[in-house]
């Protein structure tokens, strides 16, 4: 595993050290009894090693003992997710590649958004500058959630949600952030992120947010028929003082 150089890409992430140093523990245990990460990926991409550390709410009900190498205490379900989403973020970097985030940027056009009579958003261009931000401040986007990923991207099947939250009815929501204009293939991404919480934790009630500058007519006609998928518009607003 490259791990100065993986430390680093989670750094520029926006990820707090706390969790820095825990997904570099957990990527590092399942290396140690695995193999070279690295080597890994050049066989299969880590598909294999993602199969190896799966464990269903199906094995989870049958009381499965955990059929890996990594030896733990607790619950199976729960020490195999953390060590899958492991995984996944280092496949990530692994296809992202270590300078993608580094010093060049290319930033995207935004549209507006309608989120009415709320505070403006700050400094958004790439995906990951709206996500810190709207993590800061996300009562903007609706009154009552609360985010419930620990301030970092989940892992599920499909991919990793960009934040997860409750809302004030106790209810899951999915939050997918695009910058631009997002289209049929945005909608499925999300639909995708929620049939996975569906099956995972068997939640019928979980909703979907799907947040870009602007929606296509595509991507409008698919929402309307998914009555818990919601699409909000952003827009960017600026503030100036004098300078003293």
């Amino acid at each position: 595993m490259k791990s100065e150089e993986y430390r680093a890409w989670l750094g520029l992430q926006g990820y707090a050290n706390n969790t820095i140093a825990a997904q570099m523990h957990r990527a590092g245990r399942v290396e140690s009894h695995y193999g070279d990460l690295d080597k890994l990926h050049e066989t299969d991409g880590l598909n294999s090693l993602i199969v190896e550390l799966t464990y269903t709410q199906a094995d989870r009900q049958s009381n499965r003992l955990n059929p890996t190498k990594i030896p733990f205490d607790g619950d199976p379900y729960n020490n195999l997710a953390s060590y899958r989403d492991a995984i996944r973020r280092y496949i990530r970097f692994k296809e992202e590649g270590f300078n993608v985030l580094d010093q060049s940027f290319e930033y995207e056009s935004v549209e507006e958004r309608e989120i009415s009579e709320q505070k403006p958003l700050h400094s958004i261009s790439l995906e990951k500058d709206m996500q810190a931000a709207l993590r800061l401040n996300i009562e903007q986007l609706e009154q009552g959630l609360k985010i419930i990923d620990e301030g970092k991207e989940r892992s599920v099947e499909s991919g990793f949600i960009d934040i997860t939250a409750r809302d004030a009815n106790g209810k899951t929501v999915v939050i997918e952030l695009k910058t631009g204009v997002a289209g049929q293939r945005a909608i499925a991404q999300i639909l995708s992120y929620m049939g996975d919480i569906l099956i995972s934790e068997d939640d019928v009630d979980s909703r979907g947010i799907l947040v870009a500058g602007d929606f296509d007519d595509k991507a409008i006609a698919a929402s309307r028929v998914v009555p818990n998928l919601t699409l909000k518009k952003y827009k960017v607003e600026f503030s100036f003082v004098t300078a003293e």
